[in-house]
């Protein structure tokens, strides 16, 4: 019987709405994710109010397998991303002491004074478990279903080693892709409407590209859990390009 798990990446910080910085942490996550067959169902970025963190926290976390939020876990004042967890779960959140230990000790290794600021990395909500921070120390938190992780891609994308033996995975999604150069997609959106009807059991997305007038063209993708309805949905795409008088080329 097949298995579907599926996971909701939530992204925090005003400095992503502003533009200033600009995210990885999706593409990390997704890309962690999709071998071990958990899909990336949405996405959503929010701005540093603990009201909006929590209302999009607790819809997601009943719609999805796994949630996973990024950034908002430092030392500063807007971080508070660890109050608005602990505020979606109704729990306590204070300084805890073996979070502290942790950031104490890594501290002490580099001789960097840890001030009362720093001690907010150790505020954990009651009930939480420790995600394991090997770049900077500083611990993420497991709350049931929802994985809290630095917005530092590098210590986002670390805290995920530590992350991946606690998920049940699924069925692991596959995907093809038949390139073809000088397609263009109002020319193949009906065909491939009818294909996307006769193939139900996969995905068959169009994506074009422009690079300039000789370097342009379309990527059909198809996506699926069975390998044989993958292969019989790519001969059909590659039979319909051919039948347009371009030369499809498929990948992967």
């Amino acid at each position: 019987m097949s298995q579907r798990k599926t996971a909701a990446v939530l992204l925090i910080g005003d400095e992503l709405l502003s533009g200033r910085t600009r995210d990885i942490n999706l593409q990390n996550i997704a890309k962690f994710l999709a071998p071990i067959g958990i899909q990336v169902g949405e996405a959503r970025v929010v701005s540093d109010q603990l009201e909006l963190i929590v209302a999009a926290v607790n819809e997601m976390r009943a719609r999805f397998d796994y949630v996973f939020t990024t950034g908002g876990i430092g030392p500063t004042h807007d971080d508070i991303t660890a109050d608005s967890i602990a505020a979606a779960f109704g729990v306590h959140i204070d300084v805890r002491e073996d979070a502290l230990a942790i950031i104490r000790e890594r501290y002490e290794q580099t001789g960097v004074e840890l001030t009362e600021a720093r001690m907010r990395m150790a505020r954990i909500p009651d009930g939480a478990s420790l995600v394991a921070n090997p770049v900077s120390g500083a611990p993420g938190f497991q709350m049931e279903n929802v994985f809290v992780m630095a917005g530092v891609p590098s210590i986002s994308r670390a805290m995920l080693e530590d992350i991946g033996p606690r998920l049940e995975g699924g069925d692991v999604v596959r995907s093809a892709n038949v390139r073809a150069r000088g397609l263009r997609e109002g020319d193949v959106a009906d065909p491939l409407s009818e294909l996307a009807k006769q193939h139900a059991d996969v995905s068959i997305g169009s994506y074009p590209w422009y690079g300039s007038p000789e370097d342009s063209g379309v990527n059909i993708v198809v996506r699926g859990i069975d390998s044989a309805a993958i292969e019989s949905a790519l001969d059909d795409v590659v039979a319909m390009i051919t039948s347009k008088g371009l030369t499809p080329v498929r990948e992967g």
